[in-house]
């Protein structure tokens, strides 16, 4: 039977303590509060009115989600499991939303939030909801995120659901039963395939489609096509919840939700919890190893005095051969500075180059036809193509930081370093600042009487002049043909008149899409760079606190071996008997931390790839970089 996770914990930090560890017990400490608040996060993610949220009502049994043909999702809520049910409304202090800094949590009643969700245009709306329930589906740590809709509703918004993606344990992606994919879902679908390993797809409203088992298997087939491996689970949320308040476990099965719920423990739970088993071993597993190394050397002089000078004079080796790993470190940091650099360089590059492409596309469309009038649609448009382009340029950045990532730590493990555990890069803190909306233009509408004026001034000359001329002839000057040249120059005025007003709407349009696209690319490249300092951050703490433990434990194992001479002689059994069992503790320890957890399903799935330089589970032993052979 395998030992509790907190215990493990416990016996590890007592070890440590014991032996005067404090930067381990602080490694213990992080990772305490990640096994005591486990986060197995899903995202549900969609375009608006395909029911992202009455599918997380009907996934809890309970309606903590707004919903309604006037209701659109604008903040997140996340959705947990807990004692007691509860819903927080999470502010933004000073409103300074993603600044880092502290929040307030307003505590509301749980029916408020499907009767007065936010409101769209206001300013002061909440970061984000919170709620817990106490429901079995929410078991082991699964939180589910009812995100504001990625497809058609700007760039901005777009990405900062994508944000989330790299952070999630699974993607939910909703479309209903109405029709297969548009363009947007299958271009999101993909990059969020590139970014998140487990994707699943639901399709909502079977109840209200005939045809669903059509649309499912066209949208089967345009996964394969695309080379997508997403599961496909048909689902009813109104049936779900109807199925609730009636406690009909037939009508739940037949909603399609219990087959979406098994899927959710066996594939995405399951896999994260085997997971943070992995990265629990990993950490215990190092933190004896450190410990033992100390207690070895002090036990090894004392049953063998004859031979603490050779184990002083071994430690002293390997202690070097750490310091040269630590001047070496300007080779990983070299990498990983210049890797920075050359990235966010790329970064500024590759949004260019798509804000270029998107915007020759715009200026041809203007140029093609009139944009006043069909201004609307134009601007829908354009948002669809800048929605793309910043989020092909956000996945081609995550994957080229993970890369990154991947460098820095195998050119760490080629300098001498020991195998890290799992890296988790983390959130960017910030969150994008609003980008203003595209502003409307003149749609070129003129009324009848300013149609009439146009022409009239444009005529006026034309009759006068030709009415001069011919009242040489002794006609009169208002007379059939000065009319007649009236008419015709006041129609050429008119033309020309409407043809310089369509190039003053033409070019104000083009300078309006140049300015929108730029201040889209100057957002995005901000936060794109905000990640890749994370990035960098990440890098940065954990190699250097892992140099920092091993050249800690050797200095222990040195110090300790030079005490054990000057032990005096009544003490000698004593400190004997007390590293033996300490040693022995070490090795139970050890030898849990690396106990196998129960076998868990296969994924459907492979597993994510992690920047690492060895299997999570893997430790490596402190020689020749870090230590004597054992």
């Amino acid at each position: 039977m395998a030992v509790p996770k907190t215990e493990l914990i416990d016996r590890a930090a007592a070890l440590a303590a014991e032996c005067d560890r404090p930067d381990l017990q602080r490694r213990l400490d992080e990772v305490r509060r990640r096994v005591e608040r486990p986060s197995v996060r899903v995202l549900v993610v969609g375009e608006p009115k395909k029911g992202k949220s009455s599918l997380v009502n009907g996934l809890v049994g309970a309606p903590v989600c707004a919903v309604g043909e006037d209701v659109t999702t604008v903040v997140p809520t996340v959705v947990a499991g807990g004692t007691e049910p509860r819903a927080e409304l999470v502010h933004a202090v000073d409103g300074a939303p993603g600044t880092g800094e502290a929040v307030r949590r307003e505590r509301v009643p749980l029916s408020s939030l499907a009767s007065r969700p936010p409101d769209p245009d206001d300013e002061h709306r909440p970061l984000r909801i919170e709620v817990t329930l106490p429901r079995r589906v929410l078991d082991g740590g699964l939180e589910l995120v009812d995100t504001p809709g990625p497809g058609g509703i700007g760039a901005v918004p777009s990405l900062s659901a994508l944000d989330l993606v790299p952070g999630a344990d699974a993607v939910l992606v909703v479309t209903d039963a109405t029709q297969e994919f548009t363009a947007p879902e299958m271009a999101f679908l993909e990059q969020a395939a590139a970014l998140c390993p487990t994707v699943l797809l639901a399709i909502t409203k079977t109840d209200v489609a005939p045809g669903w088992r059509t649309v499912a298997e066209l949208d089967r087939r345009h996964l394969a096509d695309r080379g997508v491996e997403a599961p496909v689970f048909p689902v009813s949320s109104a049936l779900a919840l109807l199925a609730a308040q009636q406690g009909d476990a037939e009508l739940r099965e037949e909603s399609g939700l219990g087959a979406l719920v098994q899927h959710l423990r066996e594939q995405v739970v399951a896999r994260a919890e085997a997971l943070a088993r992995r990265s629990l071993a990993h950490d215990v597993a190092t933190v004896t190893q450190h410990l033992r190394l100390a207690t070895r050397t002090e036990l090894a002089g004392l049953e063998d005095p004859a031979s603490q000078d050779a184990l002083v004079q071994d430690l002293e080796s390997a202690r070097a051969s750490v310091d040269q790993l630590r001047r070496r470190s300007s080779r990983w940091q070299q990498i990983l500075g210049d890797g920075v650099t050359d990235l966010m360089a790329d970064i500024d590059y590759d949004l260019r180059d798509r804000s270029r492409v998107v915007t020759r596309e715009a200026e041809e469309a203007i140029d093609a036809d009139d944009p006043g009038a069909l201004w609307p649609e134009f601007s829908s448009w354009l948002q669809q193509r800048i929605e793309i382009a910043v989020a092909d340029s956000f996945v081609w950045a995550e994957q080229r930081s993970r890369y990154l990532a991947d460098q820095v730590v195998e050119q760490f493990a080629r300098d001498g370093g020991a195998a890290l555990p799992e890296l988790a890069i983390g959130e960017a803190t910030d969150v994008l600042a609003a980008v203003v909306d595209l502003p409307e233009i003149d749609d070129g509408y003129l009324r009848l009487r300013e149609r009439f004026l146009i022409g009239v001034r444009g005529s006026y000359t034309g009759v006068l002049m030709t009415g001069l001329a011919t009242s040489l002839a002794g006609m009169a000057l208002i007379n059939p043909i000065s009319l007649a040249a009236g008419v015709l120059l006041g129609r050429k005025a008119y033309n020309d008149d409407k043809a310089q007003r369509l190039q003053r709407r033409q070019a104000e349009a083009k300078s309006v899409v140049r300015r929108h696209v730029d201040e889209v690319v100057f957002q995005v490249g901000k936060h794109l760079k905000d990640r890749l300092r994370v990035v960098q951050r990440t890098l940065r703490d954990l190699l250097g606190d892992t140099v920092e433990e091993m050249t800690q434990s050797l200095t222990d194992a040195v110090r300790v071996a030079q005490r054990t001479t000057k032990e005096a002689a009544g003490e000698h059994a004593a400190r004997l008997r007390t590293l033996r069992q300490r040693l022995e503790r070490i090795d139970a320890l050890a030898a849990e931390a690396r106990r196998p957890a129960p076998t868990s399903p296969a994924p459907t799935s492979p597993a994510p790839a992690r920047a690492s330089s060895a299997p999570p589970g893997a430790t490596r032993p402190l020689t020749a970089a870090g230590g004597p052979p054992r």
